[in-house]
């Protein structure tokens, strides 16, 4: 998933908006019950990317794992 901050315009004002203005723009203008989704789906999100980058994370260990286990890669490290 990616995140991204571009500049949008905001016709109602006429002036460049990030998408977090415009969205904090959006939730200030809608009904308890649409926020309560909102925040919901965003919620949902949020532990969508965390669960992607463990199974990215969990992926990776068994190939770098050759590299973390040599005796050239603890004497590298020991001083710190």
């Amino acid at each position: 998933m990616k995140i991204c901050y571009n500049l949008a315009m905001d016709k109602s004002k006429g002036v460049a908006m990030s998408n977090k203005e415009l969205l904090i723009n959006e939730i200030e203008q809608v009904p308890e019950p649409i926020i309560d989704e909102v925040l919901g789906f965003l919620r949902f999100l949020k532990k969508e990317v965390a669960r992607e980058n463990m199974d990215a994370a969990i992926a990776s260990e068994s190939s770098l794992k050759k590299d973390w286990v040599r005796l050239e890669e603890d004497e590298a490290w020991q001083f710190l």
